[in-house]
């Protein structure tokens, strides 16, 4: 099982355990919205958006699991790939499900960039990512469960791996490098 897959398999129970009507990948697209508007990457502020999108404060293992999420997506960017890692449901899910889920992730990524963002405008690239995004976030139920539509999707979750790449060099904040033990 991947580290994304477990991921969200354990938000999925954190996030119900809860009662808290909100999707991991819904979770994961607002906090990826948030950083690639420039919000950085302060535990502080992630906790407190959170809480704001979760209705209250969340319990003691899901701020845990928050502080987590906040880390993972951290190291997407410190690493320096050319796509980041999206939280979905793994591919042995119904077509459907992972279809629903995308859709999520880009509303959770759109309101996430929308509250994040201080800047009173963008670039033309930066635009027309978010009106693709928009527009992935519509096609939901239209995918239809055949080979084509296996292969819509993995196309639709390729270009979210990397159009926030995008945003984020517009807008995000990069990571400060992490101090290497000096040997004496």
């Amino acid at each position: 099982m991947s580290t994304t897959t477990s991921a969200y398999t354990a938000f999925t129970a954190l996030l119900a355990e809860a009662a808290l009507p909100i999707s991991p990948a819904e979770l994961h697209g607002n906090l990826l919205g948030r950083v690639c508007a420039g919000a950085g990457f302060d535990q502080g502020e992630w906790q407190l958006a959170a809480a704001e999108l979760l209705g209250g404060e969340p319990n003691e293992r899901l701020q845990a699991a928050l502080g987590g999420l906040l880390g993972m997506v951290e190291q997407d960017f410190r690493s320096g790939e050319m796509a980041v890692v999206l939280m979905l449901p793994n591919d042995d899910a119904p077509l459907a499900e992972r279809a629903q889920a995308v859709g999520q992730w880009c509303q959770g990524f759109l309101a996430g960039f929308g509250l994040a963002l201080r800047q009173p405008s963008l670039s033309d690239e930066a635009d027309e990512v978010l009106q693709d995004i928009a527009a992935i976030a519509q096609v939901q139920g239209q995918l239809e469960d055949s080979e084509d539509g296996e292969s819509d999707y993995m196309e639709v979750q390729e270009y979210l791996r990397v159009a926030p790449l995008l945003l984020f060099s517009e807008f995000g904040k990069v990571p400060a490098p992490t101090e290497k033990p000096s040997l004496h």
